[in-house]
């Protein structure tokens, strides 16, 4: 699993749609039309595709951080985001999510630079995944 997956497991993004999956049994083409099948459907009934509900990243980054002993600044700095996610924080993890990510060749030599780059694109990745990231953190 990528580093950036990892992130993304963490927040929970994902789980509500794999929940919803599962939630609907589909019906054969060929199953026998029940007394339910052939009434006319409601309303209430007709969307079949469930709509991804944003996930509010700052509050649960916020609970982690009021739950830990350390005081980490995940809005500014990478290293204490991955750390409250419990994730590898190491500098060849970072470097590792930094190709992953597709961090310009002339950062990465920086490990200054190649962090302001990495926490500003993992917090704009997960805003582009449904995340609710406050415009002043992007």
């Amino acid at each position: 699993m990528s580093l950036f997956s990892a992130i993304l497991d963490k927040l929970g993004f994902g789980s509500k749609a794999k929940a919803d999956v599962g939630a609907a049994a589909p019906v054969p083409a060929n199953a026998p039309p029940t007394e339910a099948a052939s009434a006319p459907a409601a309303p209430a009934a007709a969307p079949a595709v469930v709509p991804i509900s944003a996930v509010d990243v700052v509050a649960k980054l916020e609970g982690l951080a009021a739950a830990n002993t350390q005081k980490l600044n995940w809005k500014t700095s990478i290293v204490d985001l991955l750390k409250l996610l419990s994730l590898d924080s190491s500098l060849e993890a970072r470097k590792g999510l930094a190709v992953e990510l597709g961090c310009p060749a002339e950062k990465m030599g920086d490990s200054a630079q190649m962090n302001m780059w990495l926490h500003k694109t993992v917090l704009q990745k997960l805003a582009d995944n449904g995340g609710n990231i406050p415009k002043d953190l992007l």
